[in-house]
């Protein structure tokens, strides 16, 4: 099988910790059905978790705590101590965020995930767009601090 030494290669990338790259359908199921691999994770109507924009090597691009109730994020609040100012993003819900790395791997960019192995909700994506991929564009966050109501 062909595939089985494509997901090891990003199975070693992904533990690497680097912002690397996967098959689109690695957000929801982050590797093969096997006996270590993290539960498919449905995301709850109502939970929590902290949400760090950073890739690999680069500074913190922003901290924040997230709300999300009924399936939409109502509070993000900034907490890494810095002054609002420069690029502000809009926090997405986990569910949104897993969406916007398949949309950029649709578009025929990279995609990474990571799932928490106990739960399977996802502890960090990745995803990169530009045309030279150099990972010089990528767009990393981490998930800590994640739990449901």
């Amino acid at each position: 099988m062909r595939r089985l030494p494509l997901v090891g290669v990003l199975v070693v990338l992904v533990l690497a910790g680097g912002c690397t790259s996967s098959p689109d359908d690695s957000a929801q199921h982050p590797g093969p059905s096997t006996a270590g691999s993290p539960p498919a994770w449905t995301e709850p109507a109502s939970y929590r978790f902290v949400l760090e924009r950073r890739c690999e090597g680069r500074p913190s691009l922003g901290v924040y705590r997230v709300t999300v109730e009924n399936g939409e994020v109502t509070s993000a609040d900034r907490v890494d101590g810095r002054v609002a100012g420069g690029e502000e993003i809009e926090v997405p819900s986990l569910g949104g965020l897993l969406k916007l790395a398949r949309t950029a791997a649709e578009d025929g960019g990279r995609m990474s995930t990571s799932a928490d192995p106990a739960d399977g909700h996802p502890v960090s994506v990745s995803f990169d767009v530009s045309e030279t991929g150099d990972n010089a564009e990528n767009t990393c966050f981490r998930i800590s601090e994640y739990s449901a109501n």
